[in-house]
């Protein structure tokens, strides 16, 4: 004879007060509430939002409120903020370059600045842009990593460059943009790092490999262009879209009720 499950409301049982799953986090005048504020819980791994990044964003801002919901990286098996994972995105290319003294040699005597998808990208120094289209990654890293070798005495190749915005040629089309000269950058070519149709390929982050093995992790599900180009699932890329969580406020994702089982919406 197998057991059979008891249903909760058995004859006998009384009920206290009005308790159920969509309210049990309110009782005790509101101080069980206070405490859900105060813990962060990871709801789903969102991949790559690429240009849908502002779509994305508003449904989150919509389902939990501005300020109640935040990306998070898996790195090392600890749930870390976007700050700590674009330190181990920057050393990958760090590392990358140092063990590419020619591709290092290439940047420095032939261009003048790199970008992603719009020469515009030229103009940000930091990976936080949140009024952007989208995330441009892998040029501010090339350029944080080259201005770093300008003070590095071991690579006397790369050396100071001036301060002055000039006519830069791009790879990709050959038109000539007035643009400036990114620390490091003696040459007189603009280089694009995107996809293989482009200049700059051999920097795209799904051709960068992670310096580390314990970086890689997998995702059972998700599917991604940079699986079947460069370093596929050992690539930079691979860890950084395999790696993004999505953490909200308890007492937000609580209110979500029945929406519970699909908190990004898919």
């Amino acid at each position: 004879m197998t057991d059979s499950v008891k249903p909760n409301n058995r004859k006998g049982d009384k009920i206290m007060t009005e308790i159920d799953k969509n309210n049990w986090w309110k009782q005790e005048e509101g101080k069980i509430e206070e405490l859900m504020k105060d813990i962060w819980i990871p709801v789903g791994c969102p991949g790559s939002t690429g240009f849908k990044r502002e779509e994305h964003n508003r449904f989150l801002d919509e389902s939990y409120g501005k300020g109640c919901w935040r990306s998070a990286h898996y790195l090392r098996g600890r749930i870390v903020s976007k700050k700590e994972a674009l330190e181990e995105y920057e050393h990958c290319y760090r590392v990358y370059l140092k063990n590419n003294p020619s591709m290092v040699k290439f940047l420095t005597q032939h261009c003048g600045n790199v970008y992603d998808y719009d020469v515009s990208n030229v103009y940000d120094k930091e990976y936080y842009h949140p009024n952007a289209p989208a995330s441009h990654f892998q040029d501010i890293a090339v350029r944080r990593v080259i201005s770093e070798l300008v003070d590095d005495i071991t690579w006397e190749d790369v050396a100071e460059t001036p301060e002055e915005e000039t006519d830069l040629i791009d790879l990709a089309d050959g038109k000539v943009h007035r643009l400036p000269r990114s620390r490091g950058f003696a040459g007189k070519y603009l280089l694009q790092i995107r996809g293989p149709e482009s200049p700059g390929f051999f920097l795209n982050p799904a051709v960068v490999p992670v310096y580390d093995p314990s970086l890689i992790c997998t995702h059972p599900t998700q599917k991604g262009w940079f699986l079947k180009q460069g370093a596929c699932h050992l690539s930079l890329e691979a860890f950084w879209q395999y790696s993004k969580v999505v953490e909200v406020r308890l007492d937000k994702f609580l209110e979500l009720k029945e929406n519970r089982p699909k908190p990004l919406g898919v």
